[in-house]
């Protein structure tokens, strides 16, 4: 389910159901790199909606946490600590957070739940069937972690 009244709808009858959010970490940068930082939301985007038509009915696609690129670790780290507190409490027990931005391995271990980073690949000049063979390989990998992530339980949160 994505976020969109249809879907939100969908939801509301069956949130017994739905235990996962799904939340993509959008940078943003203006000044430099600005194609390369797209990129990186544009690659994500693609995977994240992939995900959601795999996994409706039990996920929930949020809209992106965006952050400019140069914004403190810990300011953006709390920023997102405080949608997951947000979130959880309002009965999303598993929480997925997905980026192409590699500097949030650097804080991943003060996540409240689970980061999956996969590199943003070049999409715009792909072929687009050779698109959709590197989207599948990358959703091969990305599955099992989600399906992992619900044969462990809820991770716990700290008050």
């Amino acid at each position: 389910m994505k976020w969109v009244t249809n879907d939100l709808d969908m939801y509301m009858n069956a949130k017994e159901y739905v235990d996962t959010a799904i939340i993509p970490l959008v940078p943003l940068n203006w000044e430099k790199d600005i194609k390369g930082t797209v990129s990186k939301g544009e690659f994500s985007s693609i995977l994240i909606d992939e995900i959601e038509k795999q996994f409706k009915g039990r996920l929930f696609q949020l809209p992106p946490f965006t952050y400019l690129t140069e914004e403190s670790d810990e300011s953006r780290t709390s920023r997102l600590q405080d949608w997951d507190r947000h979130f959880f409490d309002n009965g999303f027990k598993h929480i997925v957070y997905i980026t192409s931005d590699g500097d949030w391995k650097r804080v991943e271990g003060n996540l409240p739940d689970q980061l999956i980073w996969i590199p943003a690949l070049p999409l715009e000049n792909v072929d687009p069937a050779y698109a959709r063979e590197m989207i599948s390989q990358q959703m091969k990998q990305i599955l099992p972690l989600i399906t992992d992530k619900w044969q462990s339980g809820p991770k716990e949160r700290n008050s």
